[in-house]
């Protein structure tokens, strides 16, 4: 395959951003369709993404005290209509089995599009006495969720998520707990996604089926549009009195929990691409990348070439970087190619003369700039480096969404901004036909309130406005 022909397989990111990223997440080995409309079989390079995700986010839950289970897949439908509100904002997306070893079953099954309803079940059983809270539990599962228009990682009928859910005997508890959620959400975020993230509560409209509140993280992809890429509920006693979860209290009152619930899913692996990508292909930051440096041999054949590159791969292993040394007989500028379509986060390039002069150069696949470095401790130059790229690339696209956050005082504002590919702050009534005709004449919905921002009036009607509202296009 030519050199010129890596880019040639991908839309222009300029032209056609929808089909660039179709093109990216298939041509970079990601994904592939599965053969059911609306899955995808994550292969892979895709999957070693989701593992170290999963790594990074599963200390994090464990180090605020949280412990890992597993619940059932399968959940009675008559859990589902205890909780009004959720069953309601649930049914159109809910895959139910109704036959199995071969006769119809008594009661339906839903394939769980989300799991408060069993958590609840079984919580009633467990949680009797005032000793028996916090309950903090999180689950990494598939759902099932049957999407009309579906896009790999974005939106599929069937994806993995992790999910929390937890009881408190208090209000003040269980809110606290959601927001803590939210901000180790953040924090991970930023320092392992280099994705920056405007956290907030979302309007009543945009809430979770069931929740009293929820708070939302949304992302800028690079075309100006938002993404949700996770969100924590509180949800009060709804699901507590819908499932009888009560405990005794010290003062012998029964009394009944407050939870929460929060999650996010291979939706990220879709920010990832989408928040970094380029004309290239991926962009991948360290912490998450599977590969984090590549090797590649220049005059392969000549003698020592390959000795030394198995030398500083081996090296950089004891140090801990996750290495690739490309010793295939492609050319190296196949290789080049091919590695910076996958995103990898840095490239040694190493030959004879080199190896002569004691050096290597350095490819950064995010500023796409060649550095020489010493071949004299070039473990801790590349861990060094790695680190720099972490920092920068947040740095870059906090630097590129903050540039692109307007205000805006009335309708045709909101709509120009949207357009032009930004996020729109603009002041907001509370008034659900105000938020609703937003929606119908820009495409833009209410992402999360704009903390600790005000506005004089309402965008649409010119009343006083109660809320500042990040408006956006989103995915």
């Amino acid at each position: 395959m030519g050199k010129e022909n890596f880019v040639e397989q991908i839309a222009d990111i300029e032209k056609d951003f929808p089909q660039w990223y179709t093109d990216v997440v298939i041509k970079t080995g990601l994904v592939d369709y599965g053969p059911v409309k609306g899955t995808m079989v994550i292969r892979p390079y895709g999957y070693a993404i989701w593992e170290n995700i999963q790594s990074e986010l599963d200390k994090r839950f464990k180090a605020t005290g949280h412990k890992n289970a597993y619940f059932p897949l399968l959940i009675p439908m008559s859990f589902f209509t205890k909780e009004a509100e959720h069953v309601e904002g649930f049914a159109p997306e809910v895959a139910v089995v109704t036959h199995a070893g071969g006769e119809e079953l008594a009661e339906p099954l839903a394939i769980r599009p989300t799991s408060e309803t069993i958590f609840g079940s079984m919580y009633s059983k467990w949680i009797q006495s005032y000793r028996d809270l916090p309950v903090l539990i999180n689950q990494w599962a598939n759902v099932m969720r049957w999407e009309k228009t579906t896009r790999p990682f974005l939106r599929t009928s069937e994806f993995l998520w992790q999910e929390g859910h937890t009881a408190h005997s208090s209000e003040e508890e269980a809110t606290e707990e959601t927001l803590k959620m939210l901000g180790v959400y953040k924090e991970f975020a930023e320092n392992c996604l280099a994705i920056p993230v405007i956290t907030g509560r979302k309007t009543e409209k945009e809430k979770f089926a069931g929740a009293v509140a929820t708070f939302g993280m949304e992302a800028m992809m690079k075309d100006g549009k938002s993404l949700q890429a996770g969100t924590s509920h509180y949800l009060g006693q709804n699901f507590a009195k819908a499932f009888d979860i009560k405990y005794l209290d010290k003062d012998g009152v029964q009394k009944y929990v407050y939870t929460s619930s929060w999650g996010v899913s291979t939706r990220l692996i879709g920010a990832l691409i989408m928040a970094h990508g380029d004309g290239r292909g991926l962009v991948i930051p360290p912490v998450v990348a599977p590969v984090q440096v590549v090797i590649v041999p220049i005059a392969v054949k000549k003698a020592g070439v390959l000795e030394k590159c198995a030398e500083v791969k081996a090296a950089l292993e004891k140090a801990g970087v996750r290495v690739v040394l490309d010793d295939t007989d492609n050319s190296p500028g196949w290789k080049f190619n091919e590695w910076e379509m996958k995103g990898v986060p840095l490239r040694i390039e190493l030959g004879p003369r080199d190896i002569e002069a004691g050096k290597a150069l350095i490819f950064r696949r995010d500023t796409l700039g060649k550095t020489e470095y010493s071949l004299d401790g070039i473990e801790q130059s590349v861990k060094e480096l790695l680190d720099t790229v972490q920092k920068e690339m947040l740095e870059s696209a906090r630097a590129r969404r903050d540039g692109r956050i307007v205000y805006a005082d009335d309708m045709q504002g909101i709509l120009d901004g949207v357009e032009k590919g930004n996020f729109v702050k603009a002041g907001w009534c509370g008034c659900r036909q105000c938020e609703d005709k937003i929606k119908a004449e820009t495409a833009a919905t209410a992402r999360v309130y704009a903390e600790g921002e005000s506005a004089e009036k309402c965008a649409v009607c010119g009343k006083k406005a109660e809320h500042m509202i990040i408006y956006a296009r989103a995915y």
